[in-house]
């Protein structure tokens, strides 16, 4: 039998291991005047066996008076319809014209095997075929239980405002502003089979995630995007920089707030939690 002290030791050992395994994508932001709100890392997608969420999300939750996302959600559900009508293209052009004719060729194969007349795919631009064909509900994956979706069914059961990061123009100017090579290296970067590997992007940001590690979701989506660090600069580095302002003003606000972001805005030298830290503000890993 192990003597007491043994015992304790392993005991130690498992705790550490134990909180380690459950490290979260959250962190706690101090002003020097001892103001606080607090960060979280999202993945937009999830599945039920991601159930509960680590505890830090709920507690972040619950001492928080506001939830914060990218997109202001009710702007969003409204401006839906105007993203889809500007993912298509005017009457009389079409994807040929925009598109290296390779792209074009392998398309028209991917969506006959797909059963998607010709007709249909054509007329969108590369960018919103890339957001079609990345669609959680093709990947085992559900919207409805991504971390945003969860906290916002809490916030409106507590009766706690959500806000928007970005306005839903602001968000879709991301992509409407996207050059035709810019919007094609968007959707092709999809099909590069070292990105892949054994599993999806998505399936190894999500795996991160769940170990609270930022920092590789982060390398994951800068790695993706490599041979077009403009395009990378566009969908995430210089949103984090505009953001800043505002995640300041709320935490000076006199209110908590909770602010969550995909879990890519969150890591390395560029990422939300660093930005701050540059700033003077203390920010712990919860």
């Amino acid at each position: 039998m192990l003597s007491v002290c043994w015992r304790l030791v392993i005991a130690a050992v498992l705790l550490s291991v134990t909180s380690y395994s459950r490290a979260a994508c959250v962190w706690k932001v101090t002003s020097a005047a001892g103001n606080v709100l607090y960060l979280a890392g999202s993945i937009h997608a999830l599945q039920s066996t991601d159930y509960p969420l680590p505890s830090a999300y709920n507690r972040a939750f619950d001492v928080s008076e506001r939830l914060v996302c990218e997109v202001d959600p009710k702007a969003l559900v409204q401006s839906s319809r105007g993203l889809i009508k500007a993912g298509e293209y005017p009457k009389g052009d079409s994807l040929k014209n925009h598109v290296d004719p390779r792209t074009y060729d392998y398309l028209r194969r991917l969506f006959k095997l797909m059963e998607v007349p010709e007709n249909k795919f054509a007329r969108y631009r590369p960018w919103f075929l890339s957001l079609m064909l990345q669609a959680p509900s093709l990947h085992g994956m559900s919207e409805t239980l991504g971390v945003e979706e969860f906290l916002i069914r809490r916030a409106h059961a507590n009766a706690k405002p959500v806000l928007g990061l970005e306005s839903a123009r602001e968000h879709a100017d991301i992509f409407l502003g996207l050059t035709d090579r810019q919007s094609e290296a968007m959707l092709l970067i999809m099909f590069i089979p070292e990105q892949r590997g054994r599993s999806s992007a998505g399936d190894a940001l999500a795996d991160a995630w769940r170990r609270g590690d930022a920092d590789t979701d982060t390398r994951i989506f800068m790695d993706g995007f490599r041979d077009f660090p403009s395009l990378a600069d566009r969908l995430l580095t210089n949103r984090n920089r505009k953001w800043i302002p505002k995640i300041e003003g709320y935490l000076h606000s006199g209110k908590t707030y909770f602010v969550v972001a995909g879990a890519a805005h969150m890591g390395g030298p560029n990422g939300v939690p660093a930005l701050l830290r540059e700033r003077g503000y203390r920010v712990e890993q919860l």
